[in-house]
């Protein structure tokens, strides 16, 4: 027999809080109920605490629970990614007997199908989907977290540009004779211009026993930026966003507050003590820095800030 190096005593006893394997990249089929199934290429990270009687962990048994849990989801239907990775964080867990945490993370790309603002035409949208999945042993028993989410992009217009610019345009327009009242209405109709970000917005939500759409999530951060983005855009498409975008300027800060806001308003049925991760980072075009802004709570605490019964 092969010796089991992994099981020795290590030279140093100090427990790690995670050992594991990223980017274990998979096909995941998600059945979808009168719809074509969606296909995700999705990668996976997989990781268990390691004590401090032993040398290393057994890595193969990651990959193998994985193989094992997306081979039996192919005999039967899947028709969501929580499941998946709840089933696959269990058995992580099991698989190492030694472990008494395992965790999972699984991202995938995920071609989201839009309209162009002005035009409709059919595009289609690129947003990330997330899931974290945690198990442990407690009491004799395995227990278990799920955290669903997404990542998307779109544009941000900066407000503090804007504003110095329409205050001296406004002194512009004055000096060529224009009223106050005239200056008023121009700047109210006509786009200000301002600097702009690409924005990448990321929410995170415990599901606490609920089924939280992904398409909500995604429409809860597009709705958090000044504009969204498309893959195709006519001239008309292109003038409705670069207008949208500048009629409505936002910080990282109001990025964040927007979409606590609307995940407190769409989603009243999750309980106080589910846990929410929402985070904003936009790249500057006139910086050579990116700016993040990042709220972590549970819903209860939003719902209090923000004097939602």
């Amino acid at each position: 027999m092969l010796p089991d190096v992994q099981s020795r005593q290590p030279e140093i006893s100090l427990n790690l809080t995670r050992v594991g394997a990223e980017g274990i990249r998979k096909l995941v089929r998600i059945e979808r109920e009168d719809k074509r199934p969606v296909i995700l290429v999705a990668e996976f990270d997989i990781f268990v605490n390691l004590p401090s009687t032993r040398k290393g962990v057994n890595l193969s048994r990651n990959f193998e629970v994985i193989d094992k849990v997306l081979e039996e989801a192919t005999s039967r239907p899947v028709y969501n990614i929580e499941n998946l990775c709840r089933e696959i964080a269990i058995r992580a867990l099991l698989s190492h007997e030694y472990a008494t945490r395992a965790e999972i993370s699984m991202k995938s790309e995920y071609m989201h199908p839009a309209k162009t603002p002005s035009t409709g035409v059919k595009t289609q949208e690129m947003v990330n989907i997330l899931c974290d999945a945690y198990a442990w042993k407690e009491n004799g028993e395995v227990n278990t977290r799920i955290m669903i989410g997404v990542e998307v992009t779109g544009i941000t217009a900066c407000p503090c540009a804007q504003e110095m610019i329409k205050v001296r345009s406004g002194r512009e327009l004055e000096n060529l004779g224009f009223s106050p009242e005239d200056i008023e209405k121009i700047l109210r109709v006509v786009p200000v211009a301002t600097h702009n970000q690409r924005g990448h917005a990321t929410i995170k939500v415990e599901t606490a026993g609920k089924y939280i759409p992904v398409i909500e999530l995604i429409s809860i951060a597009k709705d958090a930026m000044s504009s969204g983005t498309c893959e195709i855009l006519k001239r008309e498409d292109e003038y409705e966003v670069v207008k949208n975008a500048h009629l409505h300027p936002m910080f990282v800060e109001d990025s964040v507050r927007v979409m606590a806001r609307l995940l407190a308003e769409r989603f009243p049925e999750l309980p106080d003590s589910a846990t929410v991760i929402i985070r904003q980072e936009n790249e500057e075009s006139i910086h050579q820095h990116n700016v993040v802004g990042e709220k972590i709570a549970t819903m209860g605490e939003i719902r209090k800030e923000l004097g939602i019964e």
